[in-house]
């Protein structure tokens, strides 16, 4: 049984969605057991309204490859273990979907594609399933490269990030925009793009909301900035940023860099997103990290602006952090690493695995290091993680 202080940990190697039970006091993860998806598993998201079910995305292809493999699932969460079943029948979807999430009634499963970039809405039934697809009447700006998709706090916008190509050595090169849609009763309809310049120095990838406040945090990943924007009754964001600011202890890495996920914490006082870097150099005949940082940046929020200052970068144990998740009651975080990788160490090369990096939040907002623990991936990947409230 889960106690109270106890949450449920899911992480997925390709197509194994694994639990674990995450133990707040202590700081440690205890593994479950795993249900196995017909493809590798993309994104996932929790009902909104506390209902006991976890919505899956998966796919046979990943960066750069395509596949006609893609399903979108609804599996049941088992309250006593937070253990994943099937729940009806998956959803055929038509490309790689990167990102999904559920509109803020539980009614919508909302879900991106990077390549061709677009999006679909999924209706989902009273009993939790997942329903059929809203059509949509609309011609509608999805832009280059989608990446997230979420419902505004008012529910009556979406925006999608399209993070677009831009980083210095991407062929063809892409602007990356914000789009904004009206929604209503799963129908999108255009509003508002948002991108600075010709968005050809803007690679957005995710945003987190204020919990309290309308102050939206966009992590920009292909410059290693942080964006707050507000929100606007009109275009739904506004026009400009109103801060931004460097995610990287040392600006000046000659490494390529890229910034990851990013999330608020809880009590809206800090925010926090990864760095993360994985080029390769080669040393007697392996490919070996070349260096950079692979940090979780923690920010305090300034409570009257919203102003992010960023106030640590710690080690993340790992390459390559492209998920994390912080315990509804704020005070644990945990980071999921990619992938293994050779690197350079006390004179020799030796692997780095990869894991789960587990801290402690303290009541700064500042992270302290407490265990990993290593995943064997084999040739897969440990693309999703997240952690599911208890009901």
């Amino acid at each position: 049984m889960r106690s109270s202080a106890t949450s449920t940990f899911y992480a997925s190697v390709g197509g194994e969605l694994t639990w674990y039970g995450l133990d707040v006091e202590t700081a440690s993860l205890a593994r479950g057991g795993s249900v196995i998806l017909p493809a590798n598993v993309q994104y996932a998201w929790q009902h909104p309204t506390g209902r006991p079910y976890l919505y899956a995305v998966s796919s046979g292809g990943g960066p750069g490859v395509r596949s006609d493999r893609n399903f979108a699932h609804a599996l049941r969460i088992h309250p006593a273990s937070g253990a994943l079943s099937p729940h009806g029948e998956p959803k055929r979807l038509p490309s790689r979907p990167i990102h999904t999430s559920v509109d803020l009634t539980g009614e919508f499963l909302l879900t991106a594609y990077n390549d061709p970039s677009s999006l679909t809405v999924h209706r989902i039934n009273g009993d939790g399933t997942l329903g059929e697809e809203v059509r949509q009447p609309n011609a509608l700006d999805t832009g280059k490269y989608a990446h997230q998709i979420r419902a505004m706090p008012d529910n009556a916008h979406v925006i999608m990030i399209t993070r677009g190509n831009n980083a210095p050595d991407d062929s063809p090169a892409n602007p990356g925009s914000i789009k904004v849609y009206h929604f209503s009763r799963g129908v999108l309809t255009n509003l508002a793009a948002i991108q600075p310049d010709d968005g050809m120095k803007f690679g957005p990838r995710h945003l987190d909301f204020h919990p309290t406040r309308p102050w939206v945090y966009v992590c920009v990943e292909s410059q290693n900035k942080l964006y707050l924007y507000s929100h606007d009754s009109a275009s739904g964001l506004s026009d400009a940023p109103l801060f931004v600011k460097g995610t990287l202890a040392d600006p000046q890495t000659p490494a390529r860099q890229a910034a990851g996920a990013i999330h608020v914490h809880p009590n809206g006082r800090f925010v926090y997103l990864t760095n993360r870097a994985s080029a390769t150099v080669e040393i007697e005949g392996k490919k070996v990290f070349a260096g950079g940082d692979n940090s979780i940046a923690v920010f305090s929020i300034d409570q009257a602006s919203g102003e992010p200052t960023l106030i640590q970068n710690i080690d993340g144990r790992g390459i390559q952090l492209r998920t994390f998740a912080i315990d509804p009651s704020g005070r644990v975080l945990v980071a999921a690493s990619l992938q293994p990788l050779p690197v350079r160490e006390h004179g020799g090369v030796t692997i780095l695995p990869a894991g789960l990096s587990v801290y402690r939040i303290g009541g700064d907002g500042k992270l302290e290091f407490v265990r990993k623990y290593d995943v064997e991936v084999g040739d897969k990947t440990q693309f999703w993680s997240g952690i599911v409230t208890p009901t």
